[in-house]
């Protein structure tokens, strides 16, 4: 049948029964068949479970004989008993020397193997012939073994139990690698980094970070990987595969750990909790991430502006922002974006879908945290505070911004007039000042703003809009800038203090503007007349004299004005 010879008669007789695929050895207590009788033999092992006496007194590791556990303890004694003949490399396990010896070579890609039947598994992979196919999602595969193990996805069995924390494994392999979290036994070595690792083949993984080698390419896209799990991965965005479906909502998954992250929606499951907080999450790496907020680690640093992160994809995503490549670009504006979430949300823009309503004001939003920090002006809740004065913030990027007025650190620098700003987007605002650029404009009116901010409250004045409510005597106001100086009415509240003639103000606009009343200095020139003044405002209402534009109309004698304070003056007569 297949060539193979044999000393004993007995032992052709038992290799036939391979070929006859006749299994009479049968298990009194599962009925499974076996067709030798050593393999019925190994079986039994699972059924009777031996007493595991024997203990390392070293990592606790259980053994049911004590040849085992004296082998076991070589791991911690380093003993090397077995030497290689060739080249005198010496190994704590016999099975490992005979690793060395390989003399089945692979005729395809030139692979060794110790055994025959492992070459022959092996070069089913060059065959392509995948004649074993599930059932459930019509998948194929090339050995029997595999399509076993992958049934397990679908039947939910997982038939391997860790001794120590009970947690169950579909795959032998994963028990063997998690076992290794209880003893954190790291043997295998980077010679680069000194990163220490579980397995061999992790080492191995490893060690194409350093070599930057990415030996598994894409047949169709030619993008190159490093594992060959990750190109298996890569391989189903062209092939649009799922494997991997929510057995409560159907849903399904190109990868087993997003179906496992979807099923804790289900579950409401969140085994792995905060030991300083008492948070709770559904997976370890969230949970790892999340322990940074405590210690305000930032392991991962940008080599271009030293800007530091917590975790590993925030820097990649971070990265992009200076490699000027803006691959995601809006088909409706032509508006360019650097990640594929940030198109997303644009895109939301031109839907004008909005389908997140404030229930008590009724604003909608296309967004749920946009949401979310929304309803912290009606309910107040401010949950950013200030370590150095205490001072509370509704939103986190607000608290970022004061944090700055303790610290006065102003990184980012005007290459025009040598002014500096505590962040890049004051910078870029400022710049608009320089450049006369008004890119936001009014869709009633056509005035035009160098802000979206500007243009927000603008928009106000045509629709009415007063969303800031006072909760003492219920005015409202069109911006909350006026909300916030409108209940130092009711406070009484002038935190902002003159140095040299110590009146109070309750904004520091207002203490601005006062201040230049001790300098007499007046930066603020008319074109027209060359008439001087302190602030800008009044610039402002100076011009209008200059104008024939009088917008401002009196509704009982019809008399215009060009400002609006001469009008209210005006009335006063007529009020007389």
């Amino acid at each position: 049948m297949c060539g193979k010879g044999f000393v004993k008669m007995s032992n052709l007789v038992a290799h036939t029964v391979l070929h006859s695929n006749e299994k009479t050895h049968v298990c009194e207590v599962c009925g499974k068949a076996f067709s030798q009788r050593n393999g019925l033999k190994s079986h039994m092992f699972t059924h009777t479970k031996k007493e595991k006496r024997h203990v390392c007194e070293l990592c606790g590791k259980k053994f049911s004989d004590l040849g085992p556990l004296k082998t076991h303890m070589r791991v911690h004694t380093n003993e090397k008993p077995y030497e290689c003949d060739i080249c005198h490399k010496s190994f704590a396990f016999k099975n490992i020397l005979n690793i060395k010896e390989k003399p089945h070579k692979c005729y395809v890609c030139h692979g060794v193997f110790t055994q025959l039947n492992c070459l022959k598994a092996h070069l089913l992979i060059h065959s392509n012939k995948k004649n074993h196919q599930c059932d459930v999602c019509g998948r194929a595969f090339s050995r029997k073994d595999v399509l076993i193990t992958h049934l397990r996805i679908h039947t939910k069995e997982k038939p391997y139990s860790c001794e120590i924390c009970s947690k169950e494994f579909s795959v032998k392999f994963n028990l063997k690698q998690h076992l290794n979290t209880h003893t954190k036994e790291k043997h295998h070595k980077c010679e680069l980094c000194d990163k220490k690792f579980t397995y061999k083949h992790t080492l191995k993984l490893h060690l194409l970070i350093h070599t930057k080698e990415k030996p598994y390419v894409c047949d169709i896209c030619g993008k190159a990987f490093n594992h060959n799990s990750h190109l298996r991965m890569h391989n189903r965005i062209h092939t649009k595969e799922k494997p991997y479906v929510c057995n409560i909502c159907g849903k399904v998954f190109a990868r087993g750990n997003h179906l496992k992250k979807h099923e804790s929606i289900h579950t409401k499951e969140r085994p792995y909790i905060c030991d300083v907080c008492g948070k709770g999450f559904s997976q370890a790496s969230n949970l790892k991430s999340h322990l940074m907020t405590h210690t305000n680690e930032k392991p991962y640093v940008c080599k271009e502006c030293d800007k530091r992160f917590s975790r590993a994809n925030y820097l990649k995503e971070h990265l992009k922002t200076h490699s000027g490549n803006k691959p995601f670009n809006c088909e409706e504006c032509g508006k360019a974006f650097t990640v594929k979430p940030s198109l997303k949300r644009h895109l939301l823009t031109h839907s004008n879908g909005k389908p997140h309503q404030c229930e008590v004001c009724g604003k909608a939003f296309t967004r749920k945290d946009s949401l979310m920090t929304h309803l912290r002006l009606h309910t107040k809740e401010k949950p950013f505070e200030c370590e150095i004065c205490s001072r509370a913030f509704s939103e986190k990027h607000n608290l970022k911004r004061h944090v700055y007025t303790h610290t006065k650190e102003k990184p980012y620098k005007c290459e025009l007039c040598d002014k500096r700003f505590s962040h890049s987007s004051s910078l870029r605002a400022h710049l608009l000042i320089h450049t006369k650029e008004k890119p936001y404009v009014c869709e009633v009116c056509d005035k035009a703003f160098a802000h979206k901010g500007s243009l927000r409250s603008h928009i106000r004045t045509h629709t009415k809009e007063r969303p800031y409510v006072c909760d003492i005597c219920n005015k409202t106001f069109s911006h909350v800038n006026h909300l916030k100086s409108h209940k130092w009415t009711h406070t009484k509240e002038k935190p902002y203090i003159c140095k040299i003639c110590g009146r109070g103000f309750s904004q520091t606009s207002n203490l601005k503007s006062h201040l230049v009343t001790h300098t007499d200095e007046k930066p603020h020139v008319c074109n027209e007349c060359g008439k001087k003044f302190s602030h800008a405002k009044h610039l402002k209402s100076h011009l209008a004299t200059h104008s024939d534009i009088k917008p401002f109309g009196c509704d009982v004698c019809g008399k215009k004005f060009p400002l609006k304070p001469s009008l209210k003056r005006h009335l006063k007569r007529h009020e007389r």
